[in-house]
């Protein structure tokens, strides 16, 4: 490959530098009582993270800019050509670690200053790209659908969260118009490749010993948001066996979950019920209604289509065997991707020249590199997460597997932002 010649070991990032700016970052929206870090999308916090690194842009002027979807840009020596886009996303779930997204994003940065520090002469301007909502408030990666082209009108005006909080009313108390996510949308012309670095959120790494992994391909997601409908009555005069128990429908739904994932799942699935809502919620009122959501994951599109319908019949048989009605609304439906073939040839080539251990492998988590590879060629980096663990204040990836990881990252951003003007596809 023309990109092995590439490979520059001298180059290294400032480590110090990238660990200051990344403590920094996980400031914002930090709890003192949980130690989590609370950057939900299109919240206060999250607000003030993206002005945080306008401003940091604009001081290093890397030429900062915010779309209409919230995603924010940074770019080294501004110019007409496509990109070479690196980045991840800014904001965090309830309780988040410091790592998850803002390490992609922090790193990005890093590969801009060292570039410039090293004074490399690009044949493609290098751009750090720190995306809007990836996590799910309102079903997951909508900075990078918008930059997809993927959003409708009508999905970004009715699209709302578990508590019932439109995406239009956060946006516009965000200080965005709604609609103007539309505008965020980039054509395959304006973007050569994406590269994102990213926790494995997983144990795989740690347990095999190795430094990186290149990931191969995402599962897809979908989210319900599951209402059993009941009667609420007296914890005290009701009989068991006269009862309409909102719970009891969900609780036995939750021991269906391993039997639904063997007899229609494959190795790779994955069904989780994450929030709860027990109405009214009075401890001696039989709860009559549960709604709870619902997210399922798999490699295999059929398989997740699989999992959906056995699912629903499941909830539909406990709701008549409890006295129950099922109602559920699919909040999003993010489709399994492969990773471009020939970026996760050139990680693992990158990765074996520097000297790193790597391991090609699957990530079970979505990540914005799904809808950034319906535009470009697109690779995803993993380092590992100690004890697995991620979405926690325990969350934690020691600094040398960060320095490896953001090596990676600089060596393959180099290699791709000085090919020659050669075709995006793979074949």
């Amino acid at each position: 490959m023309e990109q092995a010649a590439k490979i520059t070991p001298r180059l290294q990032i400032n480590l110090e530098r990238l660990k200051d700016t990344l403590l920094e970052l996980s400031r914002i929206g930090f709890n003192e009582h949980d130690k989590g870090v609370y950057r939900i999308g299109f919240s206060e916090a999250d607000m003030s993270a993206r002005r945080w690194l306008m401003d940091l842009l604009e001081r290093e002027d890397f030429h900062p800019r915010m779309d209409g979807a919230g995603n924010v840009y940074g770019c080294l020596h501004e110019s007409d050509k496509p990109t070479v886009t690196i980045g991840s996303h800014l904001d965090t779930v309830p309780a988040g670690g410091m790592f998850d997204g803002a390490l992609g994003v922090v790193a990005a940065l890093e590969v801009l200053r060292v570039c410039r520090e090293a004074g490399i002469t690009l044949n493609w301007p290098v751009e750090l790209l720190a995306t809007s909502e990836e996590e799910g408030r309102y079903g997951g990666m909508l900075g990078a659908q918008a930059i997809a082209g993927v959003l409708t009108p009508g999905v970004i005006l009715n699209m709302h969260d578990a508590d019932d909080k439109l995406l239009a009313d956060a946006m516009t108390a965000a200080g965005l118009e709604p609609l103007g996510a539309l505008d965020a949308r980039r054509t395959p012309e304006s973007m050569r490749a994406f590269l994102e670095l990213h926790i494995e959120q997983g144990p795989v790494l740690e347990r095999i010993g190795k430094s990186i992994g290149v990931v191969d391909g995402i599962s897809g997601v979908y989210k319900w948001i599951v209402r059993l409908i009941g009667k609420a009555d007296h914890a005290g005069t009701a009989p068991m066996n006269m009862r309409s128990d909102a719970f009891m429908g969900l609780a036995d739904f939750a021991h269906e979950i391993p039997r639904i994932i063997d007899e229609n799942g494959t190795d790779r699935s994955r069904l989780t019920v994450g929030k709860v809502d027990l109405k009214p919620g009075s401890p001696h009122t039989i709860p009559g209604e549960a709604v709870f959501t619902l997210v399922g994951r798999d490699s295999d599109e059929h398989a997740m289509q699989e999992l959906c319908n056995a699912c629903r019949k499941s909830l539909s048989a406990i709701a008549r065997r409890h006295n129950l009605k099922f109602e559920y609304e699919q909040i999003s439906w993010l489709s399994p991707m492969s990773c471009d073939l020939s970026v996760v040839e050139l990680l693992e080539e990158h990765a074996a020249a520097l000297g790193y251990s790597f391991e090609r492998m699957p990530s079970g988590a979505g990540h914005d590199t799904q809808f950034l590879s319906e535009i470009t060629r697109a690779g995803l980096i993993f380092v590992p997460s100690v004890g697995g663990v991620s979405h926690s204040p325990d969350e934690w990836t020691h600094w040398t597997d960060v320095e490896i990881g953001a090596n990676l990252l600089l060596s393959a951003t180099v290699a791709l932002a000085t090919e020659k003007d050669l075709s995006r596809n793979s074949e």
